[in-house]
């Protein structure tokens, strides 16, 4: 048997077990998540593949700097065809597309923010990456094609010299780069954020460049793990406005680091309340809200 008749049987017998899945799904709501679970993998594989041979072409013409962002919309597209779920950008000031280059962050809840970086990742942005993923193959090698912004921790004593390349490609090649501070996801069915690591403001920092915070409304509603719901829908996420850092200092990050998750976390939680509306609690924080950890593994996100 050929390999195009295995993997056409692959594709033909995948997509059969969704279909049934979601069908079922009406009667044994866990079917839904499964069915969702399974449209939502097979996606991200047909946009990895496309995206590594966008990489290539957009190389070739030296355009690299939009191999990620085309890639992110082709996944925005097919999530919203498999599983109905997309996320709508609040962007009134158009910050994506004109404030460059820039360290975007946001909150970080489930997987499922890899769509949202879909819909609303800007032109001229990469996500960030350890150095030592540079080679891996395959991987590594998408990362290189696509702008991926890599950050050495080798031998680093803090987040200030883990970030030094990273500033200087940032201010080199003017790319923006999209992190999460909060360093893992939240699986918050409530709005929340977790500490914030602060690798992604010594970055903005060194770079001289601004921060521009991103806010998902807590969508516990459409994707919850625990409680194994995963559901189509719509939901907001808002960009905020620019954050300016010319002139800080590394012992200023501690303070900026602290009044920005304060901002989103506000964000975050009226966010929700127009979502559900109804009032949301804000919730309290223990501590300051920073990682206060020596070493850059600590501080980087």
């Amino acid at each position: 048997m050929s390999f195009i008749s295995i993997l056409t049987y692959f594709i033909g017998g995948y997509t059969t077990l969704v279909i049934s899945l979601y069908m079922l799904s009406a009667v044994v709501p866990a079917a839904g998540f499964a069915a969702r679970t399974l449209a939502a993998y097979i996606s991200l594989i047909i946009c990895a593949i496309y995206g590594a041979l966008a990489s290539i072409v957009l190389r070739i013409l030296g355009r690299e700097q939009i191999a990620q962002w085309t890639t992110a919309r082709a996944f925005k597209y097919v999530m919203a065809l498999t599983t109905g779920i997309t996320f709508e950008v609040i962007d009134p000031k158009r910050h994506l597309e004109t404030v460059r280059p820039a360290v975007f962050i946001g909150n970080h809840q489930t997987e499922l923010d890899v769509l949202m970086l879909g819909c609303m990742f800007p032109k001229y942005c990469s996500v960030t990456a350890k150095k030592v993923l540079k080679n891996v193959p395959f991987l590594g090698w998408f990362m290189s094609l696509s702008g991926t912004i890599f950050i050495d921790r080798k031998n680093s004593k803090d987040a200030r010299e883990a970030m030094a390349g990273a500033a200087r490609e940032i201010q080199k090649k003017k790319q923006s780069v999209y992190m999460f501070p909060e360093g893992t996801r939240s699986y918050a069915k409530e709005p929340d954020l977790l500490p914030f690591k602060k690798g992604a403001f010594h970055l903005a920092v060194q770079a001289g460049v601004p921060i521009v915070p991103v806010v998902a409304a807590n969508y516990s509603h459409v994707l919850y793990p625990k409680g194994l719901v995963f559901k189509a829908g719509k939901i907001p996420v808002k960009v905020l406005d620019p954050i300016p850092t010319a002139g800080l200092k590394p012992e200023d990050v501690d303070e900026l680091t602290r009044n920005t998750r304060d901002l989103m976390l506000k964000e975050v939680v009226a966010l929700t309340q127009k979502v559900r509306n109804k009032p949301v609690a804000v919730p309290a924080t223990s501590g300051d809200g920073v990682v206060h950890a020596s070493g850059a593994d600590a501080t980087l996100s």
